[in-house]
């Protein structure tokens, strides 16, 4: 890896090495969306699931019991991170450590496309985010899907707690990314794909979808 790499890997490990630990109890309040796109990933039968910045495991997990059969991967920058995922899932995916922003399918899974690839709220801890996000785009195998979920701008919700939940996510290296869908359309038409997204909880929270072309 990198030395840009090393240091936000390091940078994660410091942030979560304990959080890791009471992680999913706490962030189920505030990390709205998640269930709304397991229940809207629909890979096909035997198919190749993969999630970047995997976290703990938790969605892997729900994603393994919702749609048995399929071949489920994930990647982390941080090892703190995997310690967590692979106590979860005792197996049931097959884990590595990589960048985001940079990493070989090929190379780390043995595989080079996956039919899903899921981001769930990891753009909004990338700094480099757009190159998570085209990464993420390229190693979809052909009418693959993209999908995500992340913070939104929250233009529903007073202002008051706008403002509030911006603090409280700067002390956890966390942006909400303000032009997630202007980059996702961008990305999409580039690559001759088709893109969606859907606001969630009156914008707290933005889902969406990249469907890659079948040829």
């Amino acid at each position: 890896m990198t030395d840009q790499t090393n240091s936000h890997a390091a940078l994660m490990d410091a942030t979560y090495r304990r959080q890791r630990i009471i992680y999913d109890a706490t962030r189920k309040y505030y990390l709205l969306g998640r269930d709304h796109l397991i229940r809207n990933l629909n890979p096909p039968e035997g198919g190749k699931v993969l999630e970047v910045a995997c976290g703990t495991g938790r969605n892997l997990a729900k994603i393994a019991d919702r749609y048995p059969g399929c071949d489920l991967y994930g990647l982390d920058i941080s090892s703190e991170m995997l310690t967590s995922a692979r106590a979860k899932l005792k197996g049931r995916a097959t884990l590595a450590q990589a960048d985001a922003c940079n990493f070989d399918p090929a190379e780390v899974f043995g595989t080079p496309k996956f039919d899903r690839i899921i981001l769930s709220y990891s753009l909004s801890m990338i700094p480099d985010w757009t190159a998570a996000l085209a990464t993420s785009a390229r190693h979809l195998a052909p009418g693959g899907e993209l999908h995500l979920v992340d913070f939104g701008d929250q233009q529903g919700l007073p202002a008051w707690f706008r403002a509030g939940l911006h603090a409280w996510l700067a002390k956890f290296h966390v942006t909400p990314r303000a032009d997630l869908e202007h980059e996702l359309t961008t990305l999409a038409q580039s690559l001759g794909a088709q893109s969606d997204t859907t606001p969630l909880y009156r914008s707290y929270a933005r889902y969406g979808r990249l469907v890659a072309g079948s040829a």
